[in-house]
Formats: C-alpha cells, sequence, structure tokens
C-alpha cells in the first residue's frame, strides 16, 4: 500500500460503516451511534426512504425499541385498531375481522419517504453520519476481513461493516454470504397510493380520524397463484398492493399491475376505493424464501440484516419489525466487538447466537416449512378450498325452502365430487404437517 493510500485510508476510517438507510441500517446505526462509536450510514437514495417501499405499518413495540418516544413526535398517518383477513372468490367473499380501540396500538401505518426520513434524523442527532446519493459498488477486504467499501467517489475503511442494503445485496454475494437468489424465493410487490377524504375513509372503514384498518387479502385475482394482497388506510389515502412471487409471474406470463387492477374492480374492494385519485404507484423485490434461505449472517468484519439477510414473515405481513430488532442486534454486536477490538468471524458469531434467541429467528423458524407447502400445494390451499369456503357461506346464508340438511349433504357431496379421496387425504397429511412443524 503507498503512502498516500495509507492517509486517506486513515482520514477515512470509521468504527463501523453500514450500507442501506432504511429500518434495519438506521436501527442499526443509532445503536452504534448511542454507544459513542464512530459510524457512517451510506444512502444510495436522495434521502432515507427515497426508495423504500412496503405495505404501510409500522409496529409498535419494536419501534419503540428504537425509538422510545416515536408516537409522540414521528410521522403517523394511523393508529391501527381493526385487521381484516378477504377471502376473495371471483365476484364473491368471506371477510373475517377483528377489532379492538381499547388496548394500545399494535401498528401505525405511515407514508415509508416521511417516516424514514425522520428516522435518519433522528439518527443525525444521535451522531449519525449519513452519506446520501451514494452507492457503494463493492466491499474492501484484505487478508479475509472486509475493512470498508468502495464508492463511485472514494473508498471508505471501517472495522466492521454492517450489510442493510435490501433484498438484492449484490456486497453480500460478492463475498460469498449468499448466491443467487431463486425466482420462487423473491415476490414483486406492487402497490398504489389511493387519495380519499378523510371522512370517506372513515365511513368506508368504520374508524374515526385517527383510527385506521388493515384488510390482508386472500385469493381474488391470485386465486390459485402464491400471492397475497394488502390494504392499509393513511390519513388522507389508502395504500393497496400485493405481492406475487416472481416464478408464478414468469410461468403465467402475467403482469403484476394487471392482478393488482384486477383485484382493486372486485365487488369487495371496488368500493372501499371508489372516486380515489392515483398518487403513486411503486414496486418493490421482498424476499421470500423463508427460513430456510436465510444466508450466513456474518463474516470476518461484516454482517447483515433486514431484507438483505430474508428476514420477513410472509404469513404475518411482517418486515419492518424484524428489520429493525436485527439491525438493533447487528449494531449491539458490533459495540461489543469494538469494545474487545475483535472483528472476527468468531467475535461477530454473537450476531448470529442473539437472533436465534429473539423472535426474528424463532418465529421464521416456526413457518421454515410454509413455504414448501404453498408451493406444492397452492393450487389447492389458494385455489380449490378459499373458492370452497366462500361456496359454503354462499350455501350457509341462502333462503330457499329447501332442507338445511338436505344442503348440508349436497356441500359434503360436492367435495368428494371435485376431488379424489386419495387427494383428499394428501391435502390433510400436508395441512397436519405444516401445522405440527408450527406447533412443535
Amino acid at each position: 500500500m503507498t503512502g498516500e493510500n495509507f492517509e486517506n485510508r486513515e482520514e477515512n476510517k470509521v468504527d463501523v460503516i453500514v450500507v442501506g438507510g432504511g429500518p434495519a441500517g438506521i436501527s442499526c446505526a443509532i445503536t452504534i451511534a448511542r454507544a459513542g462509536k464512530n459510524v457512517v450510514l451510506i444512502e444510495r437514495g436522495k434521502f432515507s426512504g427515497s426508495k423504500n417501499v412496503f405495505g404501510g405499518a409500522i409496529y409498535a413495540q419494536p419501534t419503540r425499541e428504537i425509538f422510545p418516544d416515536f408516537e409522540k413526535n414521528a410521522p403517523l398517518e394511523r393508529k391501527n385498531v381493526e385487521h381484516k383477513y378477504a377471502l376473495l372468490g371471483e365476484d364473491d367473499s368471506t371477510v373475517v375481522s377483528y377489532k379492538n380501540t381499547k388496548e394500545d396500538a399494535v401498528s401505525y401505518t405511515v407514508i415509508r419517504a416521511k417516516f424514514d426520513r425522520w428516522m435518519a434524523e433522528e439518527a443525525k442527532k444521535e451522531g449519525v453520519i449519513i452519506v446520501e446519493e451514494t452507492v457503494v459498488r463493492e466491499l474492501i477486504v484484505e487478508n479475509g476481513f472486509v475493512v470498508g467499501v468502495k464508492t463511485e467517489l472514494e473508498d471508505y475503511y471501517c472495522n466492521i461493516v454492517v450489510l442493510a442494503d435490501g433484498v438484492n445485496s449484490l456486497l453480500a454475494k460478492q463475498i460469498g454470504l449468499r448466491g443467487d437468489i431463486n425466482p420462487e424465493d423473491v415476490a414483486l410487490s406492487v402497490k398504489e397510493v389511493i387519495k380519499l377524504d378523510k371522512e370517506k375513509i372513515n365511513d368506508r372503514f368504520h374508524v374515526t380520524d385517527d383510527e385506521g384498518c388493515v384488510y390482508t387479502i386472500f385469493g381474488g385475482s391470485m386465486l390459485g397463484m402464491l400471492g397475497l394482497g394488502f390494504m392499509y388506510t393513511n390519513d388522507n389515502s389508502v395504500s393497496i398492493g400485493l405481492g406475487i412471487t416472481l416464478n408464478e409471474l414468469v410461468e403465467r406470463k402475467i403482469k403484476p399491475y394487471e392482478l393488482l387492477d384486477k383485484m382493486k374492480s372486485h365487488p369487495t374492494i371496488a368500493p372501499l376505493i371508489k372516486g380515489g385519485e392515483l398518487l403513486e404507484y411503486s414496486a418493490h423485490l421482498i424476499p421470500e424464501g423463508g427460513y430456510k434461505k436465510i444466508p450466513v449472517l456474518y463474516g470476518a468484519g461484516v454482517m447483515i440484516c433486514g431484507d438483505a439477510a430474508m428476514f420477513v414473515n410472509n404469513l404475518h405481513w411482517e418486515g419492518t419489525n424484524l428489520a429493525m430488532i436485527s439491525g438493533k442486534l447487528a449494531g449491539e454486536t458490533a459495540v461489543i466487538a469494538l469494545g474487545k477490538q475483535d472483528y472476527s468471524e468468531h467475535s461477530l458469531a454473537r450476531y448470529q447466537e442473539v437472533l436465534e434467541e429473539s423472535f426474528v429467528m424463532k418465529d421464521l423458524r416456526t413457518y421454515k416449512d410454509l413455504m414448501n407447502v404453498m408451493h406444492d400445494r397452492k393450487d389447492e390451499f389458494l385455489g380449490y378450498y378459499p373458492k370452497k369456503i366462500n361456496s359454503f357461506f354462499k350455501m350457509f346464508t341462502s333462503v330457499n325452502s329447501v332442507p338445511k340438511t338436505e344442503l348440508y349433504w349436497k356441500f359434503i357431496k360436492s367435495i368428494f365430487k371435485d376431488r379424489k379421496f386419495s387427494v383428499l387425504i394428501k391435502d390433510g397429511i400436508s395441512l397436519m404437517k405444516l401445522l405440527w412443524s408450527i406447533l412443535r
């Protein structure tokens, strides 16, 4: 190394560099800064949140772990008091709802461009240096240790690099912590933000000014496909979208916005957004591989958190909470390693250990077999049975002067007419295996 390069290295060296200014990266950086360490966060967007996309909610309890007073000054939209699960058929639906207006908030809807920017400003107050509109091209590796990053402008050096750069994370791939992501392990999420008057939102979703409603949507335009829809109420808008695995889009030769348009036109959904004005359309990749596709999470001088680590609980639409807590745990591990001046793989293995004891890995492990079952039985569990549930409620609520017992038996016989007994047994075994893997 030349003398000039050595001088540049010393000038540009900090304790930790965090790549990515989303919830995981900011949570990591602010944890490190609060411990009195020097940390630089590098964000490729014009500001944190400018390129970030998600469904629409942040979760209160994990957010309080990073920002204890966020409910007093963060840019929140609505406190979610009701969660509805809508099972859409071609033109009918079954909707199950849970509502609780008395308890503390479980989640709030937010606009990411506002909320992430607020988080970044809070991080700056704690001493985090944020470098925006800068792309990290590659990691600097010396003697098997990650010791810095190369940007399009110059090199930056540090003791530890934390990768929170999203699902693609080419940097993690560069150093062999992960390989290529298979199309079935990634979903493409498309979302629209539709402007609606607050009064219309309150009336249509049966909430008051500060209350919000969340929809998880099954079926409809995605019947038989590995995908889910969502809808969130904001202050003066509604966020609506869906996520579907890339292999579904390729195999079926369909476009995600076509599925979204069809979902929006469903008789159950259309009245809720009628007359709204489109404010924003966005698309984003979401890691869907689950526990079995988590990459190697640490190496000498490096850790991975958030979407880059495949930390998404797709059944519950949880991602920001896993991102924030994994970022916090990575930050705490970095602080301990800095105190010992030990940045080896052995030292940073603590990150994996504390993750395993947290809800992050425990929840992901709980659903470790979910995606395999859904891939194998999607036509059944995401196609046939949802339609059959709607068919049951159509029968159950009908009044046509036919004896109820006769209707019940006709419905039961239709199942055996539609499907062979051996196939029903196979479906039952798959379901029992899945339930056993979740409950054991």
